[in-house]
């Protein structure tokens, strides 16, 4: 599957568990700027939703409760991510000074707040996907989220294949690989196979007859494993 069904299933998962104010606040809350983020930064950066949850429930110092745009538990950590449009925010001093007072909060209970702006996220995704790469590069690396915990090794073509999805936007058919790499096409189908058993690839296939079409690339763009 690639970005719109995980993130389908991502969201359908949180819906079920969810009930009250909290399935309320999920279903006013993820909205565009929210998908934006995590279609254009947190995709191409992680490759999964591990741990990522939309409209999260937190208290501030009031005992209050209120939900940030997104959060992530990574091992013990926790990293907010708010999508800070000037619209709703910067217009509106109270709000603006609310919503700086929670983010200092939740930084004094070990939560590290990030703030993005959406208008950048509009007009410039990539400066808001190297800046996170550069700050989230120790927890994308630990190997701590769920699933990915089991130590792999890769061979040197394994490697060179899935650098090469990446050059090409995760997606790798094995035709045109061969000719990039310089490999035979049933050689670098059979290291996708593997890739596959390694959880570093997914089959996609089309048709009545389900013929495998494309590998996608589903790790980290910037894994300890490419090195």
């Amino acid at each position: 599957m690639g970005f719109r069904e995980e993130h389908e299933q991502w969201l359908f998962d949180h819906f079920k568990r969810r009930k009250g104010e909290r399935l309320d606040a999920l279903k006013r809350g993820h909205g565009y700027g929210n998908r934006l983020f995590v279609e254009e930064v947190w995709w191409p950066l992680a490759g999964h939703f591990d741990g990522l949850h939309p409209e999260y429930e937190v208290r501030d110092w009031r005992g209050r409760s209120y939900f940030v745009d997104l959060l992530w538990e990574v091992g013990s950590s926790r990293i907010a991510f708010e999508v800070m449009d000037y619209g709703s925010h910067g217009t509106d001093r109270s709000k603006y000074r609310m919503d700086l007072n929670r983010g200092l909060f939740l930084q004094s209970q070990d939560c590290t707040v990030l703030y993005i702006s959406l208008d950048e996220l509009k007009e410039n995704p990539s400066f808001i996907l190297t800046a996170l790469q550069n700050v989230l590069y120790p927890y994308l690396s630990s190997g701590l989220s769920a699933n990915r915990t089991a130590e792999r090794t890769y061979s040197k073509i394994e490697r060179d294949i899935m650098r090469s999805a990446i050059r090409h936007h995760r997606i790798l058919r094995p035709a045109a690989a061969a000719k990039e790499l310089d490999l035979h096409p049933m050689t670098v189908i059979k290291y996708c196979r593997r890739l596959v058993e390694k959880c570093k690839f997914r089959p996609v296939a089309r048709g009545a007859s389900q013929r495998i079409v494309y590998y996608e690339y589903i790790g980290m763009i910037h894994s300890p494993d490419l090195v």
